[in-house]
């Protein structure tokens, strides 16, 4: 049976059981267990420093615990050799972060492609995938700029079509709205929110915003190293 296989029949979930991370004296994760299933759309709410990226990076295992278990697809992630690791995460989750991460020397369509071109997907397919995102989203008469000459929220709205290239079914968002204003922060999570009913798309995001009102299924809060549900 190959791999692909295999993961339509693992549930689709992240599992954190009593995962604690330390920077020398400091503890900014303190046993903190979170499950998320499939579809979901899930808010970590926390000041500046409290620890949200690390909890991320973890999630998307761009970063190591030093004690608990990681499970992602019900699979165990510490279990995994680099090379399994970094396709898993790959092919099935993107990343959206706080400053953009778009290519300066790249046209809009050329960084919608690049994740393809990590996958070693053809050049003709990658060209029809992001010509499928960006028409879908309506944003075709970006295509040829280069990304300095894009609004902010343009940016960000680019950064999340291009994590979407390969068909992640997890979206892990850092601060995604904190470099954008609040009509494009608007317009951003209207994007989250289709992808995430419309693709099926699990959705984690994080956000300094301690009250603000988000389209999400599930608000947590960061404090003091431990996670506390709020809805």
């Amino acid at each position: 049976m190959n791999s692909q296989m295999c993961m339509q029949e693992l549930t689709l979930t992240i599992e954190l059981t009593k995962v604690s991370k330390n920077y020398g004296s400091n503890s900014v994760l303190k046993e903190v267990t979170l499950k998320i299933q499939e579809a979901d759309f899930v808010c970590i709410r926390g000041k500046s420093g409290v620890g949200k990226s690390t909890l991320l990076k973890i999630m998307g295992f761009l970063d190591t615990p030093d004690s608990g278990q990681v499970k992602l697809f019900g699979k165990e992630v510490h279990k995994m050799g680099d090379g399994e690791r970094s396709s898993l995460r790959l092919n099935n989750v993107g990343f959206v972060f706080q400053f953009f991460n778009l290519i300066p020397s790249l046209t809009v369509m050329e960084n919608i492609e690049l994740p393809l071109a990590l996958a070693a997907v053809n050049k003709s397919k990658r060209k029809a995938r992001a010509m499928e995102l960006i028409e879908y989203f309506q944003l075709a008469n970006l295509a040829d700029r280069f990304p300095e000459t894009l609004s902010g929220g343009e940016r960000q709205r680019i950064a999340v079509i291009r994590a979407l290239a390969n068909k992640p079914k997890i979206i892990i968002a850092d601060e995604p709205t904190s470099s954008i204003d609040d009509e494009n922060t608007q317009m951003l999570m209207d994007l989250f929110t289709r992808v995430n009913r419309q693709e099926k798309v699990t959705i984690v995001l994080s956000t300094t915003d301690l009250y603000e009102k988000m389209p999400v299924h599930t608000d947590y809060l960061l404090k003091d190293g431990k996670l506390q549900k709020t809805t």
